[in-house]
């Protein structure tokens, strides 16, 4: 049941409870993603389980006004959250914050959490897949995702004009390459 909260927005008054079988699974070039719940589930966030093939690198990007949490279940995943000092355009690895900030090989109960505005980015280097819990606020990243995978099933080399053009609309600026492979 939806109702008002009192501030013009509708939320949910009831919660849910779903079954590993009842969530979304979104799949290509070797990522997976589950999506647990989205904005018809949730008005505050949407919330996926992410399967991250090694050599996977989503890239450095920053979201003008989204949030994003990620949560390190298996694996290990290179972790960076913060302005770099000097932006290389081809490496968020050779980064520095401007307080000494580095990426982090994160381990699982790692947590990253990237307010909008903030440059970000994870990678998973191998040799097994990684298992991240990952929230977005507000709801919604799960359309991007869909739509995002749809580029990706279409042939060997996804069209980088389609994909520029789906992160223009999400709000979303890449500042390095995403990389599918080791």
């Amino acid at each position: 049941m939806q109702i008002e909260d009192g501030r013009g927005r509708t939320v949910m008054s009831d919660g849910f409870v779903r079954p590993p079988n009842g969530a979304s699974h979104l799949e290509a070039r070797g990522l997976e993603i589950l999506v647990l719940s989205d904005a018809k589930d949730h008005s505050y966030a949407s919330t996926f389980l992410l399967d991250i093939p090694p050599g996977y690198d989503v890239g450095a990007h920053v979201h003008r006004k989204v949030e994003e949490t990620f949560f390190v279940i298996e694996g290990e995943v290179d972790l960076m959250a913060f302005a770099p000092v000097d932006r290389t355009a081809s490496d968020w690895q050779s980064w520095e914050g401007d307080e000494g900030q580095k990426y982090v090989r994160a381990a699982p109960g790692t947590i990253m959490v990237a307010p909008p505005g903030c440059p970000h980015a994870f990678r998973n280097p191998g040799p097994s897949r990684a298992r991240l819990l990952f929230q977005a606020s507000p709801p919604g990243q799960e359309d991007y995702f869909a739509e995002l995978m749809d580029i990706l099933r279409t042939g060997d080399d996804p069209d980088p004009e389609r994909i520029a053009d789906l992160r223009r609309r999400y709000e979303i600026e890449q500042l390095t390459p995403v990389s599918l492979s080791p």
